[in-house]
């Protein structure tokens, strides 16, 4: 079977396909498939978070500071992860789909009309999460072979290379698909857990008085006793809660329950025991140099630990990066991404897709990072500041949530959200610290892709405008062929318009220019919705405008890939004597030019949408059309 090549969706059948994941039944089976997919980044975050609060406070770093660390570490996990997401953001399903720009869509705003702003943050905040797609693979494979510095020196100057061959390797292989290794991501994940849980125990057991911690003074004692310093001190603390939106992202692969199951029985335990383990080695010695997590291993156990931990932090990068091929389906699916090549690499998992252009550019930018940091301390700086941006944004849109889906007051909405708000902002003006140490570079990456995406959407509408007004009605159209006696050819033919209404140009001008006509003449229209999926009994809207003349709206969700030989056989349910094995279909081929009466902003953004618009794929890769059965008819239109 060929794999099929698609820009938006997912691939066919589409009939048949669960449209909701989100009360899955949640067994052992499915909360150990959560920890392989969903919890690989706050796994991980154990090798470097302390490091980093360690390298921040440098010399004030008291056992009293590492007490009201490890109490900020805790009460950030509970309400952030525990409380925040696990409840609140993951009960905000779009049909059984997670992610801000799902939640976006639930809020009901378009960028045409009231609402924009949340449309903006939900765009920025997607955006952003490419910005921590290139750094997570880099902080964590460097913090795990860092292990081997505890061992011995000899791997000192060679753990930069050895991180860069692991992630080139981990890139390479994406083309492969990773449906037949995720299976052994939940065992091995489970393994680290139970491992860094029970290292964490052992520590708990050598120092009980790490267990003070649980009291909420220490953490306020610390920010208040540092003043300064102890803000500063929340930039490291939310590295351990990077990843949170992970639970809410992939919600849709698994559901809702098994990853709450996964969070409360064995992930957040396993993390808890081994902060604290490390405060307690901390504890016996202020002024230890290195990895306090390495340091809780007996020293015939480091060379394992260190392949343990390098395995459980591939899988945490191979998370972000297959969620970063998700984000762009959807993107693309909503119109905010020119078209790029997308392939399926599992005909059972939708989630299971290759997108090339994505996985080499988050490599060239993930190992530049690797290379220009060359440590997961360095790296730390750039870390969290647009991570900590996209959870901010991801509770503004909650609320609105709350407010129109939920039907929640205005109290009960905002005295929710208010104290999450309290929370996000601390930590994101906490993380603005760190925007001169690096954290300028993730902000920078996620601002252009936010300009990507607006200046794509902005050129695609403007585009649309420029078709409508060189449409004609259905009456005037048929007017004309009936005063011109245009001839009628044997055959079918499909046009592709946006157009929903009125005849586009695209047939307009064809019968003019060939003073013919189809047989069957289709004008067909695809939409792509706000939804996952659409159900069969919605898939097709046909209308009969004239005899031999129709319009077919073909419906698809945003996680779909579409197949339109496929869909459109659904027609002939709807009286519709379609051909579609010798039907030909029309598209057009269009060239953006630029007109002198704009701005020279607007025409530098034209020139970037007329680069991406040449640039973006054919309708051929985009709705699997047979090519042979395909025509192209080239304009050029003037923005």
């Amino acid at each position: 079977m060929q794999d099929p090549v698609a820009v938006e969706g997912r691939a066919v059948p589409v009939e048949g396909q669960p449209s909701h994941r989100i009360s899955q039944q949640t067994t052992p089976a499915t909360a150990l498939l959560a920890l392989g997919i969903v919890y690989g980044d706050l796994g991980t975050s154990p090798l470097y978070t302390l490091q980093a609060i360690v390298q921040t406070m440098g010399n004030e770093f008291t056992p009293s500071a590492a007490l009201g660390s490890l109490s900020l570490i805790f009460w950030a996990l509970v309400i952030v992860i525990s409380i925040k997401y696990c409840i609140f953001v993951m009960r905000a399903d779009n049909h059984g789909e997670g992610g801000i720009l799902a939640l976006m869509a639930m809020t009901g705003a378009r960028w045409s009309g009231r609402g924009r702003s949340l449309v903006i943050f939900g765009l920025f905040g997607a955006a952003l999460i490419y910005g921590d797609g290139i750094i997570t693979p880099a902080i964590s494979v460097l913090s795990a072979v860092e292990g081997l510095n505890v061992a011995t020196d000899f791997f000192k100057p060679h753990i930069m290379p050895i991180a860069v061959v692991i992630l080139v390797m981990l890139f390479v292989v994406q083309s492969r698909g990773t449906a037949r290794i995720g299976n052994a991501f939940g065992p091995i994940m489970l393994v680290w857990f139970l491992t860094i849980g029970a290292l964490g125990a052992v520590g708990i057991v050598h120092h009980p008085e790490v267990l003070a911690a649980v009291n909420p003074e220490y953490a306020i004692k610390l920010l208040i006793d540092y003043g300064f310093l102890g803000f500063a001190v929340l930039g490291g603390v939310f590295l351990a809660v990077t990843g949170g939106e992970a639970l809410y992202a992939d919600m849709g692969h698994i559901g809702r329950n098994p990853i709450r199951m996964a969070w409360y029985c064995l992930v957040l335990p396993a993390l808890l025991l081994n902060y604290a383990g490390q405060v307690g080695i901390f504890l016996e010695n202020p002024n230890l140099a290195g990895s306090a997590f390495f340091k809780l291993a007996p020293a015939l156990l480091i060379y394992p630990l260190v392949g343990l931990a390098t395995l459980a932090t591939v899988i945490a990068s191979q998370a972000i990066i297959t969620g970063a091929f998700s984000m762009t389906r959807q993107a693309m699916q909503l119109g905010w991404f020119p078209g790029v090549h997308i392939r399926q690499t599992s005909a059972e998992e939708y989630g299971q897709i290759y997108v090339p252009f994505v996985n080499w550019t988050m490599m060239l930018f993930t190992v530049a990072l690797t290379i220009g940091f060359a440590s997961s301390d360095r790296l730390a700086g750039a870390y969290g500041t647009a991570v900590s941006t996209t959870m901010l944004l991801t509770t503004i849109l909650l609320y609105t949530v709350m407010r129109r889906r939920w039907q929640w007051t205005a109290i009960q909405a905002g005295g929710t959200v208010g104290v999450f708000v309290i929370v996000d902002i601390t930590f994101f003006s906490a993380n603005l610290l760190k925007i001169q140490d690096g954290g300028w570079i993730p902000l920078t990456f996620g601002a252009v892709v936010f300009i990507v995406m607006t200046t794509w959407h902005l050129g695609i509408v403007a585009l649309h405008n420029r078709n409508a007004l060189a449409s004609e009605t259905p009456e005037q159209f048929f007017k004309r062929l009936t005063d011109s006696k245009v001839a009628r050819v044997r055959g079918t033919a499909i046009f592709l318009t946006r157009l929903a209404k009125d005849m586009p140009p695209l047939i307009v001008k064809y019968v003019e220019q060939t003073g013919s006509a189809h047989e069957s003449l289709i004008a067909l229209t695809i939409d792509f919705e706000d939804v996952p999926r659409v159900s069969s009994k919605d898939r097709v809207d046909v209308r009969q405008l004239q005899k031999g003349f129709w319009h077919i709206t073909i419906r698809f969700g945003f996680v779909e890939i579409p197949d339109l030989p496929s869909a459109l056989n659904l027609v002939k349910n709807f009286g519709c004597p379609l051909d579609v094995r010798n039907a030909v279909y029309f598209v057009e081929r269009d060239e953006v030019i630029i007109q002198n009466r704009w701005g020279v902003l607007d025409r530098c953004r034209i020139r970037i949408f007329s680069f991406m618009f040449r640039n973006s794929v054919h309708a051929t890769d985009r709705f699997n059309i047979p090519p042979q059965r395909l025509m192209e008819i080239g304009r050029r239109i003037g923005l």
